[in-house]
């Protein structure tokens, strides 16, 4: 499987997640407006936060180990149960703290005790979003690209229905309750999906503790937690501290443009997540990693330049199409925005590089570092530019980022 073809099929996935996406906040900006859209933004975030937590963090440990195990079969048996093991008991401690702090969470992140019980299921659901976030991290480090897309895309495909449906019946609510149920409908497409692959058996569901590959599985959960937790919780502090100095509808006009952001990249950072990752943890010779970033960044980094500008080109369309007029004060947003989404996806290909060698320390260190970063620069920016000063905070903080990448990879790679 190459770069090409992995793009292919995790293109069509990304699509049906994007339009999935975009139908979600169309009907939230339809039912609900910009203040709508700004609560959207923080109800995702608490979901992102659960989704990563209900398997302890280790999708990305999965990936890696799996894609060097694959050949031993009695490391990878080993790896599988320990890893299930840890994923569920995770996603038991998360669920009831969860449950324990749903109205607490309701208040924080929405001000309305009206959807404590929606926290109150999702919090439930993390058991089966725990078990669909480990099949799909199986299937994706044998590299089975097209059965990774069609559950993703027949999983999309069934919650846009849901949310539609939904959203007649029980308006804002029913389409947050969509999103909910959506994280379960991967499980139940992608168990019988990943039955019929020839590498299927029975033992991959079977659960052990295992001090070594728990060990191993541990280094990537506090990996995959920091860069998947500290973002979610800095946006929601970005939020709060926009809604508190300029309010709630230009948060919304702050959470459109982010969104669109966050759409068109899945195309880029869904193909460097299912290609590059096992394939980076599964090179070791210096000059295959230098090759395989450099056709990274020959692949991908003219393909977001060309998407950003064709966003920026097209902003005043897109932001009618995907929102509505009401949301025309965005427009102003998009330039600092899309040029940090380009300095964000060429940091990503070197970022990755510290994933897939499990650098832990640094990488965690680094997460910390320039999430604080971030909200300290958007503190500061927002104080002298206003609401776009959160989109110049944004990409100089990636610019930053970059710039600590590059010598990371430099000093990694000559040392090898």
């Amino acid at each position: 499987m190459n770069i090409v073809r992995a793009g292919f099929y995790s293109s069509i996935a990304t699509a049906a997640r994007l339009l999935t996406g975009l139908v979600v906040i169309k009907l939230v900006a339809w039912l609900a407006g910009p203040e709508g859209v700004g609560k959207l933004g923080q109800f995702m975030s608490l979901m992102s936060l659960l989704a990563v937590l209900a398997g302890g963090g280790i999708s990305a440990g999965i990936v890696k180990y799996v894609a060097e195990y694959r050949h031993d079969a009695q490391k990878l048996a080993r790896l599988l149960a320990a890893a299930l093991w840890y994923a569920l008991a995770a996603s038991c401690l998360m669920g009831c703290a969860a449950l324990l702090l749903s109205k607490q969470l309701s208040l924080w992140l929405l001000g309305d005790v009206h959807y404590e019980n929606l926290i109150r299921l999702l919090a439930i659901a993390q058991l089966g979003i725990a078990l669909a976030n480990y099949i799909l991290a199986v299937i994706n480090g044998f590299m089975d690209v097209r059965r990774l897309a069609f559950i993703q895309v027949l999983g999309a495909a069934l919650s846009v229905a849901m949310a539609v449906g939904l959203s007649h019946w029980l308006h804002l609510y029913g389409v947050l309750l969509a999103l909910v149920v959506g994280q379960l409908l991967l499980l139940v497409v992608g168990v019988p999906v990943w039955r019929c692959s020839p590498y299927f058996q029975r033992s991959m569901l079977r659960m052990h503790f295992d001090r070594e590959m728990s060990a191993k599985l541990a280094a990537f959960s506090v990996m995959t937690l920091t860069s998947a937790l500290l973002p979610p919780l800095i946006n929601i502090a970005v939020r709060n501290h926009l809604a508190l100095h300029f309010g709630w509808e230009q948060v919304g006009y702050w959470q459109a443009v982010s969104k669109v952001s966050d759409a068109y990249l899945l195309f880029l950072t869904t193909a460097i997540n299912i290609y590059y990752l096992p394939k980076l943890a599964s090179t070791h010779e210096r000059a295959s990693l230098v090759a395989e970033l450099r056709n990274a960044y020959r692949l991908l980094l003219p393909a977001v330049i060309l998407l950003a500008a064709l966003v920026y080109a097209l902003r005043g369309w897109v932001t009618r199409i995907l929102f509505s007029a009401d949301f025309s004060a965005a427009n102003g947003l998009y330039g600092p925005q899309l040029l940090g989404d380009v300095i964000k996806i060429a940091s990503f290909m070197l970022s990755y590089l510290m994933l897939a060698k499990a650098m832990t320390r640094l990488f965690v260190i680094s997460e910390c570092v320039f999430a604080l970063s971030y909200l300290a620069l958007v503190y500061v920016f927002t104080a002298s530019f206003g609401l776009v000063g959160a989109m110049y905070a944004f990409a100089v903080n990636y610019l930053l980022y970059l710039v600590f990448n590059v010598v990371v990879a430099r000093r990694y790679l000559g040392a090898l």
